[in-house]
């Protein structure tokens, strides 16, 4: 489709060794309709390598990219090498963190750029560098996410468009739904910044799995939560144009 970058989207799937086969018939048919699949975190259930190859079964050979980053999830375990180790030997699957990767789309470029991101809230509810030892690794740990985010972004001037992919949410407007106790648990505003600096003309995620699907940054950009429980089907599609009109 000429002008147009078509990307499927989902987060938070949770596959475990009962979940084979499960996603597969929907994204079989996949490549007639977009042209990158963006997994947004949480493929599994406790961060498992077993649970990776379940996964990466469900996305090999599709016929299209298939490009991830990982949640807290896929971290719990501590295995987040393995899971990510896994996915890409056995389904192909790109796994960003702090870097960005090109497809092609038609005469298009599609830049995108990842990080699982992390918590620590919004703008004016948010914590802050300062106090306890703890206090400034979890804030720090949200900063050097961000950053990485916003670089990778900056590598990739010169595509048509660029897509910023993250499991944390990098604004409140699409976590509206979930108890406002737990937003600095669901994102931090430090990924938005990154994803306005960087000139993304989308921004997916998951995380929130009682939220709302869209919402906007401070600087405009398109803002798209893609957790399953959210968009209720195997993946959303979204057109993206070189005009930064996100639909």
């Amino acid at each position: 489709m000429t002008g147009v970058v078509r990307v499927a989207a989902v987060g938070d799937i949770h596959l475990g060794p009962d979940s084979r086969g499960l996603l597969r018939p929907a994204y079989e048919a996949l490549a007639d309709e977009a042209d990158v699949l963006l997994l947004a975190g949480d493929l599994t259930r406790h961060g498992t390598a077993e649970e990776a190859r379940v996964v990466a079964g469900e996305v090999r050979d599709l016929g299209l990219p298939v490009l991830a980053v990982l949640g807290n999830h896929d971290h719990h375990a501590d295995q987040a090498a393995s899971v990510a180790q896994v996915l890409a030997a056995e389904g192909s699957v790109t796994v960003l963190e702090g870097s960005g990767a090109t497809v092609s789309a038609g005469s298009l470029t599609l830049g995108v750029a990842g990080t699982k991101g992390f918590g620590g809230g919004f703008a004016g509810r948010c914590g802050s560098e300062f106090g306890e030892t703890e206090m400034k690794a979890f804030i720090g740990c949200s900063r050097r996410l961000a950053d990485g985010l916003g670089a990778a972004l900056a590598g990739l001037d010169g595509c048509d468009v660029k897509v910023a992919l993250t499991h944390y949410s990098p604004v409140a407007d699409t976590l509206l739904g979930e108890p406002p106790e737990i937003y600095p648990f669901l994102g931090s505003y430090l990924l938005a910044e990154a994803i306005d600096g960087g000139g993304a003309d989308l921004a997916v995620h998951g995380h929130a799995h009682a939220g709302t699907e869209r919402g906007l940054t401070s600087g405009g950009v398109h803002v798209r939560n893609v957790a399953q429980p959210v968009i209720r089907h195997a993946f959303a599609l979204y057109e993206l144009h070189p005009s930064r009109v996100a639909r």
